[in-house]
């Protein structure tokens, strides 16, 4: 079984804690010199966000990329961000996971739930949304089943569609529930610094 890879992994990681606004911040520093930052909700241990950091290629910090979360970025400057304003009625992708579930939420679709299909490809190890309509197309990929090297079910996957927002869940197999239970109780080890500075820097 592969899962215990990315836990080693993790847990071979250089990581500091930060407590602040009612989240639990955690910063992993990779070997490889990736960068992962996570938060936690502090009262139920919901993960709310994390983000990726890679060197780029003069050896400097990336930007941040966001996996969970909002897919907002505050490092863009004023003026960048009026050049590359989205229409606010455009789609708007986003994972936003529960404690027994992976979740997508898409923004600013319209079309009523049968337009809509979401299947799983399992040679390309992806879900895909298409619409009859041909109003709206897309691919993702659950990195967290890659990284516990886990097949794609079909059958994990649902979805519902209300308030203009199509809601697309995929129940978390037993290994990751597993394996996320035993992170938690690693991450609760790491000594916090509270609403300090502190080493965890996110931003």
């Amino acid at each position: 079984m592969a899962v215990p890879s990315w836990l080693e992994r993790l847990r071979a990681a250089s990581k500091t804690a930060l407590v602040q606004d009612g989240k639990r911040k955690i910063h992993y520093l990779f070997e490889d010199g990736k960068e992962m930052a996570e938060e936690y909700d502090v009262k139920t241990g919901q993960l709310v966000s994390r983000k990726w950091r890679e060197k780029n290629t003069l050896g400097g910090s990336g930007k941040w990329q966001v996996e969970v979360g909002e897919p907002t970025s505050p490092l863009l400057g004023a003026l960048e961000l009026e050049l590359i304003k989205e229409s606010s009625s455009n789609p708007v992708f986003m994972r936003k996971d529960t404690l027994s579930s992976f979740q997508w939420r898409i923004r600013n679709l319209p079309y009523p739930k049968e337009v809509y299909s979401v299947s799983v490809e399992k040679e390309q190890r992806c879900c895909v949304i298409r619409t009859t309509n041909k109003k709206y197309y897309k691919k993702f990929s659950i990195p967290d089943l890659d990284r516990y090297q886990l097949p794609l079910d079909a059958a994990a996957l649902s979805f519902t569609h209300a308030n203009n927002t199509l809601i697309i869940t995929y129940q978390k197999p037993k290994e990751i529930l597993a394996a996320e239970e035993q992170l938690q109780k690693e991450l609760k080890k790491i000594k916090a610094a509270n609403n300090g500075d502190g080493d965890c820097k996110t931003q």
